[in-house]
């Protein structure tokens, strides 16, 4: 004998007479506000104690689960190139714009950042300094990659500041591993031309390192000539004409190189490039006006005649190597220049809040897992309960029964 006919064996006249009633009604399609209350009242052990049961497991699982731990940072990122006047008004008009970085600076800094964090080579770096290929349990290292972002949040507030959130099942790990994407970020910084200041002095880093090269070669070539010819100097009029002219020379030469670094981070309608241009016009006009000089006769052609004609070779190469002496001069001062600059911008990623471990967990938040949980049960249960009641009604209707006879006649035939 079941459960539910026991406690039909208990039932008054009272409630027999309400069962009779509430069975009659059912059978002739009426229904009543309390029809679904009496249903769950029915199956209260259900609703009641599935919801308790799956309530209590995961109490007790969520007290079993590692705990995880999120450590915050925030950093500021810089906003605009800066540039050293002072250095600019000794370079004067050579290099009036090589350093001005008011319409000249990236746009949308903090993005650029966010993406420096995202790379590679961050994420490599931190797999690297706190074993994250044992601690992830990673055979590959691009499973590793994808914990640690899965495991990392970067944010842009509204008011530009890099938000960094790291979470790991130890707390110090935790905070170490957020202070540690800020000290690779400043690393990455000094080494990427990421600002205005940054492209400048990697495009001169180069320019100085070719024009020394040059230099070398250019002195190495007068050595040889003067051991040809033997001749030690020049007069002082034929140096001085010589001197004049190739530092006009390199003057042009390393005025077209900082129109070429410009047009690197400026549009052609940019106003500095424009004036810079427009001074190495100027100045490619006076070298043309210098070396035609009166009757097509030009300056060098001058210097050159003053000279034995046994000396032609020597005037040729002292006149090349005080062109690229000047022309490394002018180029290491620019380069000087976009280097201060550039270690000012870096100074500027500065540090809004350090990571600290923190004293509270991130996950699992366990009231909300066992709520949750209960809810969940509690709602399947009431689904089930009205699932049965409906089952038990069909089977207590004669026309169900006919039915899934005729239905079972029509599939399996007359077995």
């Amino acid at each position: 004998m079941t459960q539910h006919e026991i406690a039909e064996l208990h039932l008054t006249s009272e409630q027999r007479t309400a069962k009779t009633q509430f069975a009659a009604d059912v059978d002739k399609g009426k229904s009543h506000f309390l029809d679904p209350l009496v249903t769950l009242a029915k199956h209260r052990v259900l609703v009641v104690a599935l919801p308790l049961v799956i309530g209590a497991i995961t109490a007790l699982m969520s007290l079993v689960l590692p705990a995880t731990y999120t450590a915050d940072t925030k950093v500021v990122p810089p906003q605009n190139a800066s540039s050293s006047t002072g250095i600019l008004n000794q370079l004067g008009p050579l290099a009036s714009a090589a350093a001005n970085g008011k319409d000249l600076s990236l746009h949308g800094p903090s993005d650029m950042y966010v993406a420096m964090l995202h790379s590679r080579t961050v994420a490599d770096a931190l797999i690297q300094r706190f074993s994250l290929m044992s601690v992830y349990r990673a055979k590959r290292h691009i499973d590793a990659r994808m914990r640690l972002d899965d495991e990392t949040k970067i944010t842009i507030s509204k008011e530009n500041v890099i938000s960094i959130s790291v979470s790991d099942r130890d707390k110090n790990r935790a905070s170490a591993m957020a202070n540690a994407y800020v000290e690779e970020l400043l690393k990455l910084t000094r080494t990427l031309a990421v600002t205005e200041a940054g492209q400048r002095r990697l495009f001169f880093e180069h320019e100085v390192q070719v024009a020394s090269d040059e230099l070398a070669n250019a002195e190495q070539a007068l050595k040889k000539t003067q051991e040809t010819t033997g001749i030690i100097q020049l007069d002082n009029q034929s140096k001085a004409m010589i001197e004049s002219l190739t530092t006009l020379h390199a003057q042009v030469a390393a005025k077209e190189a900082q129109v070429q670094a410009m047009r690197a981070y400026a549009t052609p309608e940019n106003p500095d490039l424009v004036r810079t241009q427009h001074e190495l016009a100027a100045m490619r006009g006076e070298l043309s006006r210098i070396e035609a000089g009166q009757g097509g006769t030009s300056l060098s052609d001058v210097a050159v005649r003053k000279v034995p004609g046994a000396a032609l070779e020597y005037v040729r190469r002292l006149r090349e190597v005080k062109y690229r002496e000047t022309l490394l001069d002018l180029l290491t001062r620019q380069y000087e220049m976009a280097r201060i600059d550039e270690a000012k911008d870096a100074a500027i990623v500065q540090v809004l809040d350090k990571a600290e471990p923190p004293e509270m967990r991130s996950w699992p938040h366990r009231t909300t897992l066992v709520l949750t949980a209960f809810f969940l049960a509690f709602s399947f249960a009431v689904v089930i309960a009205f699932l049965l009641e409906g089952l038990h009604r069909m089977k207590a209707d004669p026309h169900f029964i006919a039915r899934v006879r005729l239905l079972r006649f029509y599939l399996w035939g007359s077995r």
